[in-house]
Formats: structure tokens, sequence, C-alpha cells
């Protein structure tokens, strides 16, 4: 008996591209075909895109995704794939006129097999309850002589799918996933795959969707285990592939494909802050960005990770000084813009804001001032010139407020909007390093790593004038956001009470600010926006003295 051919498909889709979506499906079938395969698996809701959200709502566009399936059912067909089996996910609706998240397996120019997900998560950035209505039964279709199941992403991390398929002679379980990327699941997946594997007595092929959607990055990473939990083949993360591995005849030894290189946790993180930024521009439709070039750390690492992900020539970089800005920080913008290859323009904002003398503003109106007339300039040149204003502000300022609405808050996206200051540093340090191991420039002016980081807006202006060190201010955070540790817990970790008190204090004044800002790359398991979810208007405030339980 022959081993079973497997071709896992990570790829790129858009929500609502169906046209694309399918020639998308073909091109990667075409692949597989030609690589040998008899079965080629493609992630969650591939045809319609991922997540599609409301849209699995309207019937003009489940008609449509209807009619994109049988799309691919036919030209596979009139191809001669037809012996391919193609397992894929798309947009379902049950008997009563539902909406379901389904998988269905084409072959022979007909849709065959089909599979609605059980278990709709509610958590983290999922609203899928909401959405969809839950499917029943296993599905075990026939590829050949091989038994396979199909299961859709959140069913494996539940109990009872995976317990319907235990027993049922399973050669190979599939599982279609569309798993955003977060720093340090990649191990958690694996694991829960080989003790899937275990349970059902057969590999599991875990195939993940892979590219940027609005805040989501999908990391790809697709791989298949067996049942003893050996990592049997992996593809690489944050790239379309095509992963090939034979499935052994029964009682044959399973053999090891190719393996991807791991990443280190920074270059991760760095390459979903790019993969979501190249997603973001060119699936609506920006082919350049603008931002400020201030010189300091902030947009230094945005404009490394624009350049890598559009390319420096698409980059515009505006260093915009006002009276208070430094002679070293023109010179460290000017050298970052030689470094990426950046389109590089000066326009001083001095004469702008002496317009503003009359209205007398002092203090942080004038300083808020000068952001805004800053903000101002960058959408004027997106006007014009089409570009896709990046905000660079990080997640420690963020949680903060530490921007100003209208001012260094304006843009389309923001690139690090959920890494924290002192990963903003780590990842520069990173990019810097990677680019001296290959002999190429650093794309980042070591002063801009190295300096006091300042907004300067006022004289002899830094960060720490208005807030806690960096470092100890991303603890802080992190307790108090990431694991939702009120004062009481935070005290106990040994943090002063003025310095709790007042971080707290600017987070939750500043949620108003923070429903304002402009989308940017989940990177951590906890992100603003889909994953935190507070009232602005909110009298609660974490209690100072002793409380009773």
């Amino acid at each position: 008996m022959a081993p079973t051919r497997l071709a896992l498909a990570q790829i790129d889709t858009c929500v609502g591209d169906l046209d694309g979506n399918v020639e998308q499906v073909l091109d990667w079938s075409r692949r597989a075909a030609a690589a040998g395969a008899q079965v080629v698996l493609f992630p969650e809701m591939t045809l319609t895109g991922y997540p599609v959200e409301d849209l699995a709502l309207r019937d003009s566009f489940a008609r449509a995704a209807d009619r994109a399936l049988q799309t691919v059912a036919t030209r596979l067909a009139d191809e001669g794939l037809g012996q391919l089996s193609v397992v894929l996910g798309t947009l379902g609706r049950d008997r009563g006129g539902r909406a379901t998240n389904r998988a269905v397996v084409v072959a022979e120019g007909q849709v065959g097999a089909v599979y609605d997900k059980h278990h709709l998560p509610t958590y983290g950035v999922f609203d899928e309850f909401r959405i969809f209505a839950p499917g029943s039964g296993p599905c075990v279709v026939e590829v050949g002589d091989r038994r396979v199941g199909v299961l859709i992403c959140e069913d494996i991390w539940q109990e009872g799918p995976v317990a319907e398929l235990a027993g049922q002679g399973l050669d190979l379980l599939a599982v279609l996933n569309g798993s955003p990327y977060e720093e340090g699941k990649g191990h958690v997946r694996t694991e829960l795959a080989a003790r899937r594997a275990a349970e059902v007595g057969a590999p599991v092929a875990y195939v993940n969707m892979v590219g940027g959607q609005d805040d989501l990055v999908f990391d790809g990473g697709s791989f298949v285990v067996g049942p003893d939990g050996q990592l049997l083949t992996s593809a690489p993360q944050f790239v379309e592939h095509l992963l090939v591995w034979d499935l052994p005849p029964a009682g044959g030894a399973q053999e090891r494909g190719e393996l991807a290189p791991a990443m280190s946790a920074d270059a991760e993180v760095y390459a979903a802050a790019v993969t979501g930024l190249r997603g973001y521009a060119r699936k609506n439709g920006f082919s350049s960005v603008v931002l400020g070039f201030s010189g300091g750390i902030d947009s230094a690492l945005v404009a490394a990770i624009a350049a890598d992900a559009l390319g420096g020539e698409n980059v515009v970089g505006v260093s915009m000084p006002s009276q208070h800005s430094s002679d070293h920080s023109r010179d460290d913008a000017a050298d970052l813009a030689r470094r990426i290859g950046a389109d590089y323009r000066v326009q001083p904002i001095a004469g702008i804001v002496a317009s503003f003398d009359g209205m007398r503003l002092t203090g942080l109106a004038a300083e808020n001032l000068q952001a805004r007339v800053r903000g101002v300039i960058l959408m004027a040149l997106s006007n014009m010139e089409g570009h896709l204003v990046l905000a660079t502000g990080n997640k420690s300022e963020l949680a903060v407020g530490y921007s100003t609405i209208y001012g260094d808050a304006v843009g389309g996206y923001a690139p690090i909007k959920d890494v924290d200051k002192s990963r903003v540093w780590a990842l520069a340090r990173w990019r810097n390093q990677t680019a001296l191991d290959a002999g190429e420039v650093p794309p980042i002016p070591e002063a801009s790593i190295t300096k006091p980081p300042s907004a300067e807006l006022s004289p002899g202006q830094v960060d720490t004038d208005s807030l806690p060190p960096y470092h100890l201010l991303d603890e802080v955070l992190d307790a108090y956001i990431e694991h939702a540790e009120g004062r009481e817990e935070l005290l106990a970790r040994g943090f002063e009470p003025a310095v709790v008190d007042k971080v707290l204090a600017l987070v939750d004044g500043a949620e108003w600010k923070r429903r304002q800002y402009p989308p940017g790359p989940k990177v951590t398991a906890l992100a603003f926006g889909r994953d935190r979810r507070l009232p602005v208007t909110s009298r609660w405030r974490e209690p100072k003295g002793p409380v009773d339980v």
C-alpha cells in the first residue's frame, strides 16, 4: 500500500475578496497536485476570509460564498484536478438558515462532506457565538482507503468533538484553523495537537492561515504531529507555504518531513508587526506610508517595520521640528531616512505654531498644539499623495494616555500599538543585530536607541518628567492590564503606593483616548481593542484602603 500524500496550504486571503480567494484556492490546489498530493487542506473560512464578523449575517454575502464554492468545484474538475480532495473553510447555512463556520470537502466536481464548527469562541478577540450557529455530529471522509476526520480550530481546544472521533479508526485528523498570532502561542498549539493525536490514535494535520487582517495577524506555522507527540513536519511562520507530507500506510513508520527553523521571541513579534502592516496597507489599497521622523526610538522602529513591509522607497518620513527640537533629533531623523532609503522631507512647524500666539496657549495646551500641527501636516500629505498615515505610539504610552488626540495619535494604522516601551528597545536592538549579522547597514540609528526618550514639546523635556521609568511602568502595566491585578495585588508585589496610584489613575482615565486610536497588530495575549472591553464612562477606581471581603 502506497502512502497518501498530504499538502497543507497556509495562504493569505482577504475578507470579502471572494473572487481573489477562489483564485488562491485554485492556484495552491494546482501546486499541491503538481507535488503529487491526493489531499490538500486549506485554513478556516478560506473562501470568505476570516474573521468575516457581521458579513456572515448578510444573505447576499452568503449567496456569493455559495457561488464561489461551486466555482472552485467546477473549475477543479474542468482542469483535470477532480481526483484531488480539497478540504477548505467557507461560510455555510444550517437547515434553519443560520450562518455556520463550515468546512467542506470538494472532489470530482462536487461538494461532498460538510462539517460545521461546534464550539464558537467568545473570549479574547472572538465573537463567534453571536454570529454563527453551532454544528453537531462528527465528520469522517474517505480519501482512497484512508479515513480522515475533520475539525475546525476551536473544536480541538474543547473535549467533545475529539472524543466523538476517538475509536472511529482514523488514519488522520485534519484541523482547519484561523488562529491569530500572539507571543508564546506556537508551542501551546503543538502540545495541544499532540494530546489530540494521542486521543484519536492518528496524526493531526494542523493548517493555519497567514497574513494580516485589520488588527489580527495570522502566523501560519502549520504542522503535522504524530500520536506519539513527535513533530513530523512544520511550515515557516508569517509566509505563504505549501507543506507536503506523506501519511504512511496503516502500520507503516511515520517519517519526518521538512521542519521549519524556530524563531526567537523578538523575531516573531517583529515579523508579526511587519506582516500586520503589509496586510493592512495592501488589502486597503495603499502602496506607501507616511509618518513623522522625530529622531526618537518609536518612530525609528515604526519606520524600520514599514521599510521591511513595503520597501524603504515607499516610506515617506517627515521631520517637523519646532523651537524645542534638538539638533541631535534632527540629525537622527535624517540618518534614519538614509539608512532605510526613505523619501525624507523637512517641514518646520515653528511658524505655524506661532500663528496661534493670539490664543496665548501655555503648558499642556501649547504642547498639544505642536503635536496637532504635525498631525495636520501628515494628514494633508496623505490626502494629496495617497499615503497611509502611521501612528507611532507604543502600548505603554497608549495605556497611560501619553499621546495627543488629533496629534501624534492621528493615523490609519499603528504598527507598535501592542508593543510596550521596553520591548520597543529590545526589538530595535534585535533588528539592528540582524542587519549586522547579514552584513547590512542597521536601519535604526544607535543614538535613537540610547538617548533618553522625550516628546520635545517643551524645553529640556523627558518622558520621566511625567511617567515612572519605563522598566518600572511596564511592570505595573503588565500586572494591571495583562493580569487584571488590583491595587492590593500590586502593592503586595512590592510596588510603591505612589507609583501604583499614579499609573492606575492614568490608565483608568485614558480609555476614551484608546477608543479613538487607530488599529494595530495584536502581538500579546491581551491587546487594547478586541481583547479588552471596558466602558469609557465609569466611576470605578481601585480602592485605596483596606477592603473587607
